[in-house]
């Protein structure tokens, strides 16, 4: 039961960090153009995140039950693959990077599941139909999005940027940005409530993989009446304490801000106009919401940065500051192997000491 609650206690640690350091990814674009004040527009995406976190289970479900084999899943394995996700999470915010809390949770699950049998990694559900002929696993929910999502964001960035050029071909700048000004009001909080939908859900997954496990190895066993509650003998549902548990995490997190990712995705990577900061968010926002109905566990970071590309890149390809682009890809190729190695060396060095 201790061990449980530590394990609880790092997914609200990693839950809150992945609301602040993904706040950015929400709000960065509105920030940038002033449409809206920073602190306004991080009231506008905790209260979208927290809507977006309540919506569905479909990506919970994914990661509790559709990537590792979860009966050779402990409690051990949840908690070093979170402190994993923990680690990676801050030393990419005070870098200024806008890394993927979604990969840094999946690579360090996976690193951490590898590290409990013994280095067997038919552990990881590499690609499988669940009970009623979906596909799952990590190539169809995590490595073929990984790659189609980004391209996907740049193109439909560079696209939806190119139509509204068009449209708008004879009406003055002033007029488009008084516009688009109001209508970003709105693909910011799309945004938001994308970001909540498929974030939050993470963590939600990642509590109820440890109810489970803690439910079939007998750790819950002698729980009291009134603790019944934490037993999951089966993955049916995400149980409504952790989603709301998890949203309002989120939620605290956002509304405290993330001041290193938002210089880095608001001002560094391109400059932009509102009718650009809606372009970008519509496009990442709309992403965000398909892949989340569908289960897959899509990157935000990846998605919105992305989109901002293909929105600057639509005018010019200089218009895009691309030794920022790189330091950010960088990052991104980094999070699943570093995320998987600390994961599976945590779970090494506390089986050597005895856990």
């Amino acid at each position: 039961m201790t061990l449980f609650l530590l394990v609880l206690l790092a997914a609200l640690v990693f839950e809150y960090i992945n609301g602040f350091h993904d706040t950015a990814n929400a709000i960065a674009t509105v920030v940038s153009t002033k449409v809206l004040t920073p602190r306004a527009a991080i009231a506008l995406a905790a209260a979208m995140n927290l809507v977006g976190a309540l919506a569905g289970t479909a990506v919970a479900k994914t990661i509790s039950s559709g990537l590792v084999d979860a009966t050779a899943v402990n409690m051990l394995t949840v908690l070093c693959a979170l402190l994993s996700a923990i680690v990676w999470g801050l030393f990419t915010w005070w870098l200024g990077l806008p890394s993927s809390s979604s990969h840094a949770l999946i690579g360090g699950l996976c690193g951490a599941a590898i590290a409990t049998v013994r280095g067997n990694w038919a552990v990881l559900i590499w690609s499988a139909n669940d009970a009623k002929g979906a596909s799952v696993g990590l190539w169809p929910k995590v490595v073929l999005p990984m790659f189609s999502s980004p391209l996907l964001g740049f193109i439909g960035g560079a696209l939806l940027m190119w139509l509204l050029t068009i449209m708008l071909r004879t009406v003055t700048p002033r007029i488009v940005n008084l516009i688009f000004g109001k209508a970003q009001l709105l693909s910011a909080a799309f945004m938001g409530f994308g970001h909540g939908s498929n974030d939050a859900q993470k963590t939600m997954g990642i509590i109820t993989l440890a109810l489970f496990t803690g439910t079939t190895s007998g750790a819950f066993k002698d729980l009291p009446e009134w603790a019944s509650f934490l037993r999951v003998p089966e993955f049916k549902g995400i149980p409504l304490w952790v989603v709301i548990t998890c949203a309002l995490t989120m939620a605290a997190g956002t509304a405290a801000g993330g001041w290193r990712i938002i210089r880095t995705m608001g001002h560094k990577m391109v400059k932009l106009q509102p009718v650009q900061g809606f372009a970008a968010e519509t496009t990442a926002a709309t992403i965000l919401y398909v892949t989340a109905s569908i289960g897959v566990p899509v990157s935000t970071t990846h998605v919105i940065s992305t989109s901002i590309m293909g929105v600057g890149a639509s005018k010019r390809l200089s218009a895009v500051k691309w030794g920022v682009v790189e330091r950010i890809i960088w990052a991104w190729v980094l999070t699943l192997p570093i995320t998987g190695l600390l994961g599976y060396s945590l779970v090494r060095l506390l089986h050597a000491f005895g856990a």
